[in-house]
Parts: C-alpha cells; sequence; structure tokens
C-alpha cells in the first residue's frame, strides 16, 4: 500500500530541534549543528516508523505575512526585536544567532537526500500545508508539527488529514485527527478542524499576538462555535439580538469586540490557495540523490552518524 504524504512543519521542528539538543554539539570548526543534527532525526524516526510515500518540508517564506499584519497588526509583533506595538511587514524574526546558519545546512542535508522543500511568497509554512492539504485528492496526509493552529487542518474527506502533534517532542507526538481534536477541545467533530479556528479566533492566542474577545475563554469559545454551522453564521446571530443562542452577556462582549471580529478570519484561518512552489517531486527516494553530497556535508560538518541514519531512513520508506 502506498505511505501517505507527509508534510513537516519545517520551522516548528528544526526550533524544537535547537531547543532541545544541547549546543555543545559541533562541526570540527566549532559551528554549533545541534539544530542540523536534531532536525535530521527527526525525519529519519518518521520516515523509518511513519513510512510516507511522499514527503514535503514546507518552509516560511514570510514568517508575517503582510496580508495577516495589514488585518491586525499585533500578528507576532512580539517576535520582533523592541516587541513594537504596529510592526510593518517584512522585518525578520529574532532568530537565535547560532540558528540561523544552520537553516541553510539543514536545507542542503534535504536536497542532497533527495527530499522535497516547498514555499509560497508572502506566505507561512502553514499556509504551504493549508494549500498541500486542500490540493490532495490521492493519499492520506500526515501533517508534523508542534504548532496548534494547525489542527484546522484535520479532515476525513476527500482524503483523511491527520496532525502528528509533537507539542511535547516526536517520542510523545499525539495523532490527531477529527474526533480527537473535538474530544480535547469541545468542538463539533463535523466540521472540527474549521471549529478549532473559530475558537482559536475567539479565545486568542498569545503566542501568535492574538487578543481573542475579551472575557471569551476557551470553554466559553467552543461552546459558541458548537451552536453554529459557520463563523458567517455567529457573524451574524452578533447582531440579531432575537438568537437565543448567544446570551446577552456573551453578546455584549462579542458587539464591543466587532472590529477585531471582521478581520480576524484571514488571521488565523490557513490559506488554501497559496502560490506553493515545490523545490523537487515530492516522492521519497530509496536512496540519495545525490549521495556524494551528502557525504560531503557529514564531514564538514560532523554529521556522519546522523546521516547514516537518513540513508537507512530512506531505504526503509522510499523502498517500500
Amino acid at each position: 500500500m502506498p505511505g501517505p504524504l507527509m508534510l513537516l512543519d519545517a520551522a516548528s521542528l528544526y526550533f524544537r530541534a535547537f531547543y532541545g539538543v544541547p549546543e555543545s554539539i559541533t562541526a570540527p570548526d566549532g559551528t554549533p549543528v545541534n539544530a542540523v543534527r536534531g532536525f535530521t532525526d527527526m525525519v529519519s524516526r518518521l520516515l523509518t516508523e511513519r513510512r510516507p510515500g511522499r514527503l514535503v518540508a514546507c518552509l516560511d517564506l514570510d514568517w508575517r505575512p503582510a496580508f495577516r499584519v495589514n488585518a491586525l497588526p499585533s500578528y507576532k509583533a512580539h517576535r520582533l526585536a523592541g516587541n513594537p506595538e504596529t510592526a510593518p511587514a517584512g522585518i525578520p524574526e529574532v532568530v537565535p544567532d547560532t540558528l540561523s546558519p544552520q537553516v541553510p545546512v539543514i536545507l542542503d542535508v534535504l536536497a542532497a537526500a533527495g527530499l522535497a522543500t516547498a514555499g509560497a511568497d508572502g506566505h507561512e509554512a502553514d499556509d504551504v500545508i493549508g494549500t498541500l492539504c486542500a490540493t490532495e485528492k490521492t493519499d492520506p496526509v500526515a501533517v508534523v508539527s508542534g504548532d496548534r493552529d494547525l489542527m484546522q487542518v484535520v479532515r476525513d474527506e476527500p482524503t483523511p488529514v491527520r496532525l502528528i502533534y509533537v507539542g511535547r517532542g516526536l517520542s510523545k507526538a499525539e495523532t490527531l485527527g477529527p474526533p480527537e481534536v473535538a474530544a480535547k477541545y469541545g468542538v463539533p467533530a463535523a466540521r472540527a478542524g474549521a471549529a478549532y479556528a473559530e475558537m482559536a479566533m475567539l479565545r486568542g492566542d498569545p503566542s501568535d499576538g492574538l487578543p481573542g474577545v475579551p472575557g471569551i475563554g476557551a470553554k466559553t469559545a467552543a461552546t459558541l462555535v458548537g451552536r453554529f454551522g459557520s463563523w458567517d453564521e455567529l457573524r451574524a446571530a452578533v447582531d440579531d439580538r432575537s438568537d437565543t443562542r448567544i446570551s446577552p452577556p456573551v453578546r455584549s462582549k462579542l458587539v464591543a469586540a466587532g472590529p477585531y471580529l471582521a478581520v480576524v478570519e484571514p488571521v488565523v484561518r490557513v490559506a488554501l490557495d497559496a502560490p506553493v512552489r515545490m523545490g523537487r517531486p515530492d516522492a521519497v527516494p530509496a536512496a540519495p540523490v545525490d549521495p556524494d553530497r551528502l557525504a560531503e556535508l557529514a564531514e564538514r560538518w560532523a554529521l556522519g552518524g546522523t546521516v547514516e541514519r537518513l540513508v537507512a531512513a530512506l531505504a526503509v520508506a522510499g523502498g517500500r
């Protein structure tokens, strides 16, 4: 049987690797390679244990897109130097000095191995993942990320999409589909992905600079979302005082947050039509496409054992 299409939230994984593997892991010249090793070992483990037939490492070509910042200036503003309240789009994210040089090495390793990468100008990796999920009509999809925002892509039809959530590490990964997201957050299972995004809009998310509706917590947000069939239906009910699905105290909070509710949807929902560019075909090869280059990288960056594990994992997944 063909394996699933596996979509990696690359930045989520290499940030996790950077903080999870000691910086004392270095190349011969003293350059830290902890993120390279940790990320590559995660990929090897996923290939071996999950055996995807196709794999794409999805990249942030714009970590703070203009369309989101224009709608909500606070979006991820706290991640910028100086924590500005209304920072424009296009300013680089504050990344640890010893992580930035490792990202090109990670991309080199993926390229030499023959594993695909993809990005979309003006969009985040979440949007690349959302678009690739939306357009996949053949294989089941496994999304790997430590970002809860991607719970919104889970579905059963037309092809199943599951989130392998690594928020507590790969060894404690949770595989989440609509039933699991519904049970975890109290949203309706029939549209768990979309409902999770709507709950997040109401609840807010400080990690993304998303304020939410003051006075509306996760439980109230989930209850509200469960009473409506769509975000548009919920929005329309806010202004309809005859609609008893919203209590007067909650309605007053939603009305007060009207300007926020009017702009938040495209900020939270992943794009389904991003202009995705693939670096190469996504089939997992049975062997590295450029073994000489991979060997060179292994020697240059002291990745011997890591690269050996990757080569073995390719043979397992790609040699299905």
